[in-house]
């Protein structure tokens, strides 16, 4: 009887263990995961991305997310899919991406209506790459990331009045003047950091630094925020034939990418924080004028705001109460939500 009750205690050890060890391994999605699951099945139909709040569009911008996401959420299935529609739709032969794609009946590159470049599009892809081919030991997928930021180094980066510029596309973004129209959301500093310190080429830490002046100095109106567009122009800023004098759906990722990147600038964060604490947060504000959307700003756009105060408030990597997406989410409140839920954890930063 003694030996028996031995024996069953020991199975019963062992049973505890592997069940343990079988629940170590196959522990409960986290909150990102889920996510991920709900926006795929959202936005994301046989590897394309689609942009539900523009009439079903595509763009690199949206592959760029939907890979960066897919590698947060460990889900190398839809990354392979995603890779494949981005690399044999949107890839042009110079390794960049054209930037906007229309569903038409053939459902191939024939659908492209503009082929010009988005540069945030080529950089969100070129550092999902990166971290893919980091997380599954995936060597083409470092050998095309390399492909892709030579190409931005060559063709987009510009050095002007002491800075280093990043031109948002190949072409219309350098007027006739000489000035150039510039997007400061396009600076994902995040990415440029792991660039820096993955490739070591200088470029990208010279890249990063000019990004965090030019965002010192490039603030207007009320409440000295960075505007979605600006005209540089011999080392001086302007609204004026700025393609848009507002800050809002661009400038919004700011300090998103900020937080990603550790960025210990906190003054940098300051106006977005003193913005965020009014009784209704408009969505836009025009920096010339002071107007404001009639409408608040987005479920995506609250969660780049509780997500940027937790970080600055207790540095805290604490899930918060944040948006959730739903079928009344579109794609890029969407993606502003799991951008936030990915600045939340330690891996995402840099």
């Amino acid at each position: 009887m003694r030996f028996s009750v031995k024996v069953g205690l020991a199975i019963s050890v062992v049973v505890i263990t592997f069940f343990l060890l079988y629940s170590w391994e196959r522990k409960a999605p986290s909150v990102f995961e889920n996510s991920w699951q709900q926006y795929k099945e959202l936005f994301v139909e046989d590897g394309r991305v689609i942009d539900t709040g523009n009439q079903n569009i595509s763009h690199s911008e949206g592959q760029g997310y939907g890979l960066l996401f897919a590698v947060e959420a460990n889900d190398e299935k839809g990354f392979e899919a995603l890779w494949r529609w981005t690399q044999s739709t949107l890839q042009r032969s110079d390794k960049l991406f054209s930037w906007k794609y229309v569903p038409c009946a053939r459902n191939d590159a024939s659908c492209i209506t503009d082929p010009n470049n988005a540069t945030d599009g080529d950089i969100l892809i070129a550092w999902a790459l990166l971290l893919a081919a980091q997380k599954w030991h995936n060597e083409e997928y470092k050998l095309a990331s390399d492909g892709i930021l030579s190409v931005v180094e060559q063709k987009l980066i510009k050095r002007a009045e002491g800075y280093t510029l990043l031109l948002p596309g190949e072409y219309g973004f350098v007027n006739s003047d000489g000035s150039i129209q510039i997007n400061l959301s396009y600076w994902v500093f995040p990415a440029l950091l792991a660039f820096s310190e993955i490739t070591g080429n200088p470029v990208w830490s010279q890249l990063y630094r000019s990004g965090t002046a030019l965002l010192d100095k490039a603030r207007f109106g009320q409440w000295t925020l960075p505007s979605d567009w600006v005209i540089f122009n011999d080392g001086e800023f302007s609204l004026a034939e700025a393609l848009s004098a507002e800050y809002g759906y661009n400038a919004v990722r700011i300090p998103i990418y900020l937080v990603m990147a550790d960025d210990e600038q906190t003054p940098l964060l300051t106006p977005f924080l003193a913005f965020w604490k009014q009784a209704e947060v408009p969505a836009t504000v025009n920096l010339q004028d002071g107007s404001v959307a009639p409408y608040s700003y987005s479920d995506g756009m609250r969660a780049i705001a509780l997500a940027t105060q937790s970080y600055t408030h207790s540095r805290g990597k604490e899930t918060l109460n944040l948006p959730i997406v739903s079928a009344k989410t579109d794609y890029y409140s969407a993606s502003l939500i799991l951008l936030a839920l990915m600045s939340l954890s330690a891996e995402s930063h840099y």
